[in-house]
């Protein structure tokens, strides 16, 4: 049974497809592709259909991650299969546990950067760089990045605690 992630931002052109890239890569360097799927979305539809910002790809390219990307909205309806969505800052955490059918659902959600050890407890939002320039996107790389290893070993253990 795949173990399902999504990330989510706002308008799934900035931050959470490249959280997704990076946490894609991960889980296929760690050899759990078959067993992990990962995907975004965002909170409005504002740029459904769209690709990534070429600012992310970018980004994503220089620092040797591959997407293929097009932007959609979140839906209610996806909590059922879904075993963890991924929030890339505090309005978005808030925005989809009010939409979660369930409390069930809606403890699927957490933050990224709650996986970053080094991380501020009460700073754990990634910042939008949509209206910055390009340093805004690579400091948004370095988060996703430095959340990856905690989230892809939580990952790990609830995958391996299904194969039990």
């Amino acid at each position: 049974m795949t173990y399902r992630v999504c990330f989510v931002c706002t308008g799934n052109i900035c931050r959470s497809p490249m959280a997704e890239a990076v946490f894609r890569a991960r889980v296929a360097d760690a050899g759990l592709d078959d067993q992990v799927a990962v995907d975004s979305a965002g909170t409005g539809g504002w740029h459904e259909g769209e690709g990534a910002d070429p600012r992310t790809l970018a980004v994503l390219e220089e620092n040797g991650y591959g997407l293929d990307h097009t932007a959609r909205q979140f839906h209610a309806s996806w909590f059922s299969r879904l075993d963890l969505v991924i929030a890339l800052d505090a309005g978005h955490l808030g925005a989809l546990r009010r939409l979660a059918p369930t409390e069930r659902d809606a403890a699927k959600v957490r933050l990224l950067r709650s996986y970053d050890p080094a991380a501020d407890p009460d700073d754990l939002d990634v910042p939008d760089p949509y209206y910055g320039g390009v340093d805004g996107f690579e400091e948004c790389l370095e988060m996703v990045e430095a959340a990856s290893d905690g989230l892809l070993a939580a990952v790990r253990e609830q995958v391996e605690g299904r194969a039990a």
